[in-house]
């Protein structure tokens, strides 16, 4: 397994979480490519800790689909499977459906000003066919609604699953069809500031559900 060179090591004094967000991230970005075998020793020099946040790493990623462990044996990183992405995507499609319900009436001038930016970067990473910057804005403006939803069950839910998603979706965001998340997101910004919370939640749910596991 080659080990990147590039990117400092972690705080040995790090959650565990940080040890599974980074080995996620480097699966989800293409660090480490489908069918690529994951050494915890290895993983662990990388992230200057020890193994057992790695491994404990690894079993959580599994849970999610992204690699498929054994014990005992090696674990390896998932293929990019059809049936795997519709149905996280479809989980994922509903969780940020009841994220709007949820958030809507509580939102700001403030909140609705914050997605609007984010779907301005969005946009212009997009134009510039920076997938990274465009997820990473899709993240902000989507999580604007999450935050302030405030539903804890929802967010490991989406913790879980949405990584599934987000690789099916670099694929997405590289490609021209991209574009129409733009306006999608304007929608529903429009929605959500208008209050009407039956239709952003039905344009939230849409925008998830719109991308074809067929891409994967």
């Amino acid at each position: 397994m080659p080990i990147p060179l590039s990117g400092p090591g972690l705080d040995r004094g790090l959650l565990r979480d940080d040890v599974y967000r980074r080995l996620r991230d480097a699966i989800v970005d293409g660090t480490f490519a489908p069918g690529e075998q994951l050494r915890d020793l290895e993983l662990a020099g990388w992230l200057g800790v020890s193994r057992t946040p790695v491994r404990e790493a690894l079993l959580r990623l599994a849970q999610g689909g992204l690699v498929q462990a054994q014990p005992g044996r090696s674990t390896v990183v998932s293929t990019l499977d059809a049936r795997a992405v519709r149905d996280a995507r479809d989980v994922v499609a509903a969780m940020h459906e009841v994220a709007v319900r949820e958030s809507v009436p509580a939102l700001t001038g403030a909140d609705v000003a914050a997605m609007r930016d984010a779907n301005r970067r969005f946009a212009a990473a997009l134009a510039s066919g920076d997938a990274e910057q465009a997820l990473l804005a899709d993240d902000e403006l989507h999580g604007v609604l999450v935050r302030i939803a405030g539903n804890r069950a929802l967010e490991t839910v989406l913790e879980q699953f949405t990584p599934t998603v987000r690789r099916a979706e670099r694929l997405r965001f590289a490609s021209l069809q991209a574009r129409e998340s733009v306006a999608q997101h304007d929608e529903l910004i429009r929605l959500c500031a208008a209050g009407d919370v039956a239709g952003a939640a039905a344009v939230a749910y849409d925008t998830w559900h719109s991308l074809p596991s067929a891409e994967a």
